[in-house]
């Protein structure tokens, strides 16, 4: 199984480590020289994460660039103990309010005067 996130693609990238010396011009000195270059591997930050790929849940190699973007959908919990059947609750129903009155008449409630 190859070091590689199975979304973006990210592997392992070469490069070197440079040894260096002196003093910076900025500070005073003559420089900064390389006094050495040695070969060296950046590996991604790859986690083995539950996904759901598909309609089935699987192990998948995850760098976690992917997962903090939300690439990755994880399956949900399952509950050990069986889950009894809630009654549902009736709420009360609400009687609408009325329309208001046309400009003019007066509504019965309201006695004239």
């Amino acid at each position: 199984m190859p070091r590689q996130c199975e979304f973006c693609g990210k592997k392992v990238a070469f490069g070197y480590q440079y040894t260096y010396r002196g003093l910076a011009k900025s500070k005073g000195g003559v420089g900064r020289k390389v006094t050495g270059k040695t070969k060296r591997k950046f590996e991604p930050n790859l986690q083995k994460v539950r996904a759901l790929v598909g309609s089935s849940v699987k192990r998948v190699r995850v760098c976690t660039r992917c997962l903090r973007a939300g690439l990755v959908r994880k399956p949900g919990r399952r509950s050990t103990v069986e889950a009894k059947p809630r009654p549902e609750a009736v709420a009360p129903q609400e009687t609408p309010p009325a329309p208001p009155a046309p400009a003019g008449e007066a509504t019965p409630e309201t006695p004239e005067t």
